[in-house]
């Protein structure tokens, strides 16, 4: 909606309360460093494994039961969901038809769609209202309309299911929440060990480059209907 202001850039000069849900994470945590160093984010909480033991992606009894440990800590202005696998149990994404597994494809969609779902419904309740911004790690493969090289099959489906996911939620999310932001946010080809085999020609970034822009393009984002993607620079994502 041109000419209105987002949600966050409305907070600038204000103060908010945040949640990073895998917090421990390579990109988790640099979220809570770049929160940390903002003036106008008065709480950075915390959600991971390592935080709250018991905390399970693939299991919803134990994020049902996570969330229940944040509602005295509510309401979030921005929660930040930076969970997700691109490698999973030391297999990496498959290149071609004959490498899909299902036991693989399905635990691709268990962590890196039905996991963040789950984590939505659970806490999409703790946001505060009616302005908030629900934002959520995805990625540019999980794009259907930029793919022009295939491969990867099952983190790219996953990454595509997570959107739709997303769309949907937002749309629900607004009804009650008019002013809220849901954004899926790319964060470029992070420098790590785990992403060096798989970063092929793309130039990467430091983790803490990563989070500072995926802060500041969410502090940028205007108000619309249904969910946005957006990647670290702030450039927009075809769906």
């Amino acid at each position: 909606m041109m000419g209105r202001l987002s949600t966050m850039s409305r907070m600038n000069n204000q103060t908010y309360n945040a949640l990073v849900i895998g917090a421990h994470g390579t990109i988790g945590s640099a979220f809570v460093k770049a929160l940390n160093a903002d003036e106008n984010c008065t709480h950075v909480h915390q959600l991971s494994r390592q935080t709250h033991e018991g905390f399970n992606l693939e299991n919803e009894a134990s994020i049902e039961w996570a969330a229940t440990q944040f509602k005295a800590l509510a309401p979030f202005d921005l929660m930040i969901d930076a969970t997700g696998a691109l490698m999973i149990d030391g297999v990496g994404p498959e290149k071609h038809l004959g490498a899909l597994n299902t036991e693989h494809l399905l635990r691709a969609y268990q962590i890196n769609a039905v996991g963040p779902a789950l984590l939505m419904k659970h806490f999409s309740s703790l946001l505060a209202s009616p302005r908030c911004v629900y934002a959520k790690l995805s990625a540019r493969v999980g794009s259907i309309s930029d793919n022009q090289k295939g491969g990867w099959y099952g983190y790219r489906a996953s990454k595509a299911a997570l959107n739709m996911l997303l769309q949907t939620a937002a749309i629900e999310v607004q009804r009650r929440r008019p002013e809220a932001i849901v954004v899926a946010l790319q964060p470029g080809t992070v420098a790590s060990p785990l992403s060096a085999p798989f970063a092929g020609g793309h130039t990467s970034v430091t983790a803490e480059e990563s989070a500072v822009g995926m802060l500041a393009t969410i502090k940028q984002l205007q108000v619309q209907p249904g969910a946005q993607f957006y990647d670290f620079r702030g450039e927009r994502i075809a769906w």
